[in-house]
């Protein structure tokens, strides 16, 4: 029972979140609403037993959002990407493909012959499913991950040469600014 619940739940979650993706005025706003879908979307994956890829979806969207948000606010001409503007270009021939794509793929629901097995089922199907797609590269993938990671973290911190104890001291605690930029809010 608690289960069906949980699935609605995502479901519904998902679908609403990914309409808003295109009704919200901004890219960060956007990209929030994109994120909130993805997570409802790893929610019905948990539910399916498969936690390993429940959880790396999740991070893996949290991440990627994240770091979308990051780099709309550093470099976006309009203040973080919270400008009002259009998501959506070409509205009706949108519309049209979507409508088409989604219809199209629910009547393969109902319209292809799905197979079946009589294998039973592994005891493990997150661990089945990690070999099937990685083999034994799956320690090489975790690594790479962490160092794309730190990539990511090296790159931001080597970008900005200046930060706010620059500004106001190692314990923040300079009534001015020492900007080597004179200008801004801080005169």
């Amino acid at each position: 029972m608690w289960t069906q619940v949980a699935f609605w739940v995502c479901a519904a979650g998902a679908i609403v979140t990914g309409i808003a993706v295109f009704r919200v005025d901004s890219m960060a706003r956007a990209t929030f609403a994109l994120l909130a879908s993805f997570v409802f979307a790893a929610g019905t994956v948990l539910l399916l037993n498969l936690a390993y890829l429940g959880v790396l979806v999740i991070l893996m969207m949290i991440m990627e959002m994240v770091v979308m948000v990051v780099f709309m606010i550093m470099y976006m001409m309009n203040p973080a990407g919270l400008m009002p503007m259009t998501m959506v270009h070409n509205q009706k021939g949108a519309l049209v493909i979507a409508g088409g794509v989604f219809a199209a793929l629910a009547a393969g629901i109902f319209l292809v012959d799905w197979p079946t097995s009589d294998r039973p089922r592994p005891a493990d199907p997150t661990r089945a499913l990690g070999e099937a797609l990685m083999g034994s590269k799956m320690l090489v993938m975790m690594v790479l991950g962490l160092c794309l990671f730190a990539t990511i973290v090296a790159t931001v911190v080597l970008a900005t040469h200046r930060g706010r104890y620059d500004r106001y001291g190692d314990r923040l605690r300079e009534k001015r600014p020492t900007d080597p930029i004179r200008g801004g809010l801080d005169r």
